[in-house]
């Protein structure tokens, strides 16, 4: 009985530590964000000398963190929606249509999930400019289609599990197919939708790459892309960028701590029981 308990002390003491390396990089970004720019470069691990919150301050202003929020937050909402719609029937096709080209099809959706998106940027920016798609319409039509890939599969494993009887019924008393995905399919499909939404809104808002390649206008841009501004060719405000990257973390560390339960139970139950 002594070894278990002295087992489970050691895991749970090996748990601690890895937890404590995984959260020392925010720790270490929260700590220098309370910090001037000097206190940074003489000691970066030292706590700061006072806590005030003047770096939050002017880093919310350089933002003009509300505009960008609203941006960022528009372009992952809209993506994110188109994703999970175009995804979740798109899947459900593809299980009820159990043929050849189905098959096929979904087998390009899982395969291009391993194309890099570097090989493919250049390229798709100079289709997009000459599309003169270079704005926000066209980085939310980039988006459903890179996240459709994954979204797809997934969706994929979990439509399996839906019992085809209360389809099979609803289509005998009537039902058209858009009545009868989203009046009985899609609610069913409530786990592995939220899982869907929460991977592809922490992608999408804390992507970079896309916005810096599209969004080439002032005022449209997002959050990721405002606090580039404060590493400029000369200098770097390490203490505004440091509370400029927390503010943005702040509201998809709310999102997903509300919704993360679902992440793994959505994972498990399409890939188990499909």
């Amino acid at each position: 009985m002594k070894m278990k308990t002295w087992k489970k002390a050691m895991l749970i003491l090996l748990m601690l530590a890895l937890s404590l390396i995984f959260v020392s990089p925010i720790l270490l970004l929260l700590n220098s964000s309370f910090k001037d720019l000097k206190e940074i470069y003489l000691d970066v691990l030292a706590l700061p000398s006072h806590f005030g919150i003047d770096n939050y301050r002017e880093a919310f202003e350089k933002l003009d963190f509300v505009r960008s929020f609203l941006n960022s937050l528009v372009i992952t909402v809209v993506s994110t929606l188109l994703i999970i719609l175009v995804s979740s029937m798109a899947a459900w096709v593809l299980v009820r249509y159990n043929t050849k080209a189905s098959k096929l099809i979904f087998l390009l959706f899982a395969a291009s999930m391993l194309i890099p998106f570097q090989c493919v940027m250049l390229p798709l920016v100079d289709f997009m400019s000459d599309l003169n798609l270079m704005n926000r319409p066209g980085i939310v039509f980039m988006y459903v289609g890179f996240g459709c890939s994954m979204s797809i599969v997934l969706y994929h494993g979990f439509i399996k599990n839906v019992p085809l009887d209360l389809e099979e019924a609803a289509t005998l008393d009537g039902c058209s197919m858009v009545r009868l995905f989203f009046g009985i399919v899609f609610p069913l499909l409530k786990t592995i939708t939220v899982t869907v939404a929460i991977l592809n809104v922490m992608w999408i808002w804390n992507d970079f790459l896309l916005p810096n390649l599209i969004i080439n206008k002032t005022g449209w841009q997002t959050l990721p892309l405002k606090t580039y501004l404060f590493f400029g060719q000369f200098t770097k405000r390490w203490d505004l960028a440091t509370a400029g990257l927390i503010l943005c973390m702040i509201p998809i560390i709310i999102f997903y701590i509300s919704c993360q339960r679902y992440i793994v139970k959505g994972v498990t139950d399409g890939a188990v029981k499909g």
